[in-house]
C-alpha cells in the first residue's frame, strides 16, 4: 500500500468514526485540530489561571503539573518529559549509574523492546534481558531464579501486548521483593498505571510506592495532547532534568500539552474506575454475541478485563475484518471494532484492542450483542 493510499484509508476511518452515533471510545487523535484547540481553550481555565505567563523551559504550568503528579504518586519529585520513550531512557540510565549495572530485566513484549527501535542499547548503553517470555508479567520465581545479574527490573503495568494484563497484588509485591533481594531497583513502566487501581484494590500512591521510580503517560488514558512524567527520589529527578536537556527534551514552551494533562488528571482520572467496571460488561457481552453468532473460534482476553482495555482474537483475515468493521461504522453509525492486526499472532489469527471510555458507558449488553451480530454478518 502506498503512502498516499494509507493516508486515504486513515481519512476514511477517521471520517467514519467521527460520524458514528455509537462508539466504545473516542481517541484524542480522532478529532480535528480546531476541535481540540477550542475544547482546550474553553476548559483549561478550570485547572489553571490563564492570566499567568506561559511556561519557559519547564516552569509555570509545567512545574505545577510535575508537582501534581509527584503528589498523586507519592514521590518527592517528578519531571515532565515530551515522550515516555525519553523518560524511561533517562530513568534507566540514571539507575545504571547508581547500581553500576547497565542490564535491565524486562518482558520481551514490553514497549521498549517492541516499539522503540532498540533505543536502550543504541542511545543509553543499556543491555536488556528477559526473565520470562510467557504472555504475562514475570513471577517471583522468574525474577529470583534468573541466571544473570541485572541492575533494574522494569515492569510494564499493565502489559499491553499480552492483553493489558496485570498480576494479582500479592504477586506484584512478591516480584518486587524478589528483585530487591538481588539488589536490583524496580522501575514501573506505568504508561497506563492510572487505570490499575481497580484491579489491585489499592490507591494509586500505594501501587507506585512499590517501585523506586515510575513513568506515567498523559495521553494514553487521560486524553491529553501528549507528554509523560517520571517520578522518583529528588536526587534522581535532579539528574533526570540534566539528561532530559541532553536528550533534547527541554522544550521552550509546552503549555498546551501541560494544560491538557492537568485537565486529564482533573476529569478523566476519576472516571477510569467506571470505565474498568463497564469493560467487564462489554467483554462478557462480546463473548455472548460471538458465541450466539456461531463464530467457530474466538477469544476475549483476558476473560475478565484487568483494565478498561482488552483484546479480541478471531480466526480470519485482518484486511477482511477491518473492512467489515469500517463498513459497519459507515453504514450503521456504530463502531464496535476499530483496527485488526496480525503482528505477534499465530498464522490465520487476527487481534483487535477494545477500549471502553466515557462513550462506552452508554452501551448495554444488548447493544454490544446487536453490534456483534451485525459485524459477523458483514464478515460473512
Amino acid at each position: 500500500m502506498t503512502e498516499q493510499s494509507e493516508q486515504d484509508q486513515r481519512r476514511r476511518r477517521l471520517a467514519a468514526w467521527r460520524a458514528c452515533d455509537r462508539v466504545l471510545s473516542r481517541g484524542s487523535a480522532d478529532r480535528r485540530v480546531g476541535e481540540r484547540l477550542s475544547a482546550l481553550a474553553a476548559d483549561a481555565r478550570s485547572v489553571y489561571d490563564l492570566d499567568e505567563w506561559t511556561d519557559v523551559y519547564g516552569n509555570g504550568v509545567v512545574a505545577e503539573l510535575e508537582q501534581r503528579v509527584a503528589e498523586l504518586l507519592g514521590f518527592p519529585a517528578a519531571v515532565y518529559f515530551p515522550t515516555g520513550t525519553m523518560a524511561q531512557q533517562v530513568a534507566l540510565r540514571c539507575w545504571a549509574g547508581r547500581t553500576g549495572n547497565t542490564t535491565v530485566a524486562l518482558h520481551p513484549r514490553a514497549h521498549p523492546e517492541v516499539h522503540e527501535r532498540g533505543a536502550f542499547g543504541a542511545l543509553s548503553g543499556l543491555r536488556t534481558v528477559h526473565p520470562t517470555s510467557e504472555p504475562r508479567l514475570p513471577t517471583e520465581d522468574d525474577v529470583r531464579d534468573f541466571e544473570e545479574p541485572f541492575g533494574a527490573l522494569m515492569l510494564e503495568l499493565p502489559l499491553r501486548e499480552a492483553g493489558f494484563v496485570l498480576p494479582a497484588w500479592d504477586e506484584l509485591v512478591a516480584v518486587v521483593e524478589a528483585a530487591r533481594s538481588r539488589d536490583a531497583v524496580v522501575h514501573f513502566d506505568g504508561a497506563r498505571l492510572w487505570e490499575c487501581v481497580s484491579h489491585f484494590g489499592r490507591p494509586l500512591e500505594e501501587i507506585a510506592s512499590l517501585a523506586d521510580s515510575v513513568y506515567v503517560s498523559f495521553y494514553k488514558s487521560l486524553d491529553a495532547l501528549s507528554g509523560a512524567a517520571l517520578a522518583g527520589p529528588t536526587d534522581l529527578m535532579d539528574e533526570a532534568r540534566a539528561w532530559r536537556h541532553r536528550y533534547g527534551g527541554m522544550l521552550f514552551q509546552q503549555y498546551p500539552a501541560a494544560l491538557s494533562a492537568l485537565l486529564g488528571l482533573e476529569r478523566e482520572l476519576p472516571r477510569l474506575p467506571s470505565y474498568v467496571a463497564h469493560a467487564k460488561l462489554v467483554a462478557e457481552a462480546l463473548r455472548e454475541g460471538l458465541a450466539a453468532a456461531g463464530v467457530p473460534w474466538f477469544r476475549v482476553h483476558p476473560g475478565e478485563p484487568h483494565t478498561h482495555q482488552f483484546q479480541v482474537w478471531l480466526a480470519g483475515d485482518a484486511e477482511a475484518l477491518n473492512e467489515a468493521s469500517l463498513t459497519q461504522a459507515e453504514e450503521t453509525g456504530v463502531t464496535l471494532f476499530r483496527h485488526w492486526f496480525t503482528e505477534g499472532c499465530p498464522p490465520g489469527i487476527a487481534v483487535t484492542e477494545v477500549t471502553v471510555g466515557s462513550e462506552g458507558l452508554e452501551w448495554t449488553g444488548e447493544d454490544v450483542r446487536d453490534a456483534v451480530e451485525e459485524f459477523v454478518r458483514r464478515v460473512g
